[in-house]
C-alpha cells in the first residue's frame, strides 16, 4: 500500500512539472506588417547634377511582434527591395539594402541611380516603373512581415564608367587560359582571334576558343602590361569586378575547354563569360 501510495505521488509531480514546463513555453502570436511611407510621391528625382542631394527618405511603423510574453524584446531588421513592376520582388536583379532596427532610411540620388543602373539593370535616360517596400525579420530571418508597396517613375542618369575603357578602343585577351599563353605583345593569329569587338563606347565581347584552366588578362596596349586590366579579388570565372591596374589576380579561365562569350562592360565595371 506504501510502495503504491509513493508512485501515485511520484506519478502526479512529473503531471504538475510537465504541465509547468508547457506554461512556460513562448509562442509568437504575430505582429503588425510596417506601414511604408516616403518623402517623395509618384516621382523619384535623379540627375548628375544633383547626385549627391537627397533623393527621398523611406519610414516605416513598428511591426510590433508578439509573443505570449508580450511585445518582442528582440532586435528586429528591415530589408529595402527596388524592383521593377509588374517583377513582385523575385527578379534575380533586385535591389536589397539591409537596414538593422532603424525605422527609416535615407538615399542620395546617386545611391539610387547606382542600384537601377548596376543592379538592376536598367536602361539610362529612360523612364521606369520601379516597386518599393519594406520587409521586417527576427533573428535569422524569421517571421517576415512585407510592407505596403510604392510605385515610383525614376529616369537613371548616365555616370563616368566605374573602369576607364581603353584609350585607343582596342581590347585583348592574353594568359595561359588562352591559347596564345602569357604572350605579349601577341602576334597573328592571336592578335586576330583574342582581339574584342567594341559594341559601345564602354561595352565589349570576345567569343573564343579556350583550351580550359588557366588564367588570363585583359590588355590595351599590345606589348605592354602597366595599362592592363584584371580582376578584383572575389570574382569567378564566370563573373566579377575589375579594374585597371598592373596586378594580379588574373581572370580565371573556364575550366573546361569549349567556345565562351567574354562581355567586358566598362561602365559597370564588370565582366561575364558564358559557354556558347
Amino acid at each position: 500500500m506504501k510502495n503504491r501510495l509513493l508512485i501515485l505521488f511520484s506519478l502526479s509531480l512529473l503531471i504538475l512539472a510537465s504541465c509547468k514546463k508547457d506554461e512556460n513555453k513562448i509562442y509568437y502570436e504575430g505582429g503588425t506588417a510596417p506601414q511604408l511611407t516616403a518623402t517623395v510621391s509618384n516621382t523619384i528625382p535623379l540627375s548628375f547634377a544633383n547626385k549627391d542631394k537627397e533623393a527621398m527618405t523611406l519610414s516605416w511603423t513598428n511591426p510590433n511582434y508578439m509573443f505570449t510574453t508580450g511585445v518582442s524584446s528582440q532586435d528586429v531588421n528591415y530589408v529595402i527591395e527596388f524592383d521593377t513592376v509588374g517583377a513582385n520582388f523575385t527578379s534575380p536583379q533586385k535591389q536589397s539594402v539591409v537596414v538593422s532596427k532603424e525605422m527609416s532610411k535615407t538615399f542620395t540620388q546617386n545611391q539610387i541611380n547606382d542600384y537601377l543602373l548596376n543592379q538592376m539593370g536598367l536602361q539610362v535616360n529612360k523612364p521606369h516603373q520601379i516597386e518599393v517596400r519594406v520587409k521586417s525579420t527576427l533573428a535569422n530571418n524569421s517571421a517576415p512581415l512585407p510592407s505596403n508597396v510604392l510605385t515610383f517613375t525614376a529616369t537613371p542618369f548616365s555616370t563616368p564608367p566605374k573602369v576607364e575603357p581603353p584609350a585607343a578602343g582596342t581590347l585583348w585577351m592574353t594568359g595561359d587560359a588562352a591559347p596564345s599563353g602569357w604572350s605579349n605583345p601577341l602576334s597573328d593569329p592571336y592578335l586576330t582571334s583574342q582581339q574584342f569587338t567594341q559594341v559601345s563606347p564602354t561595352e565589349y565581347e570576345l567569343t573564343v576558343t579556350l583550351p580550359g584552366g588557366g588564367n588570363y588578362k585583359l590588355i590595351q596596349d599590345n606589348g605592354q602590361w602597366g595599362s592592363q586590366y584584371h580582376m578584383i579579388t572575389g570574382g569567378t570565372w564566370q563573373a566579377g569586378d575589375f579594374e585597371k591596374k598592373d596586378s594580379d589576380p588574373g581572370f580565371p579561365g573556364p575550366p573546361t575547354a569549349g567556345t565562351y562569350k567574354i562581355k567586358v562592360d566598362f561602365q559597370k565595371g564588370k565582366y561575364t563569360v558564358t559557354k556558347q
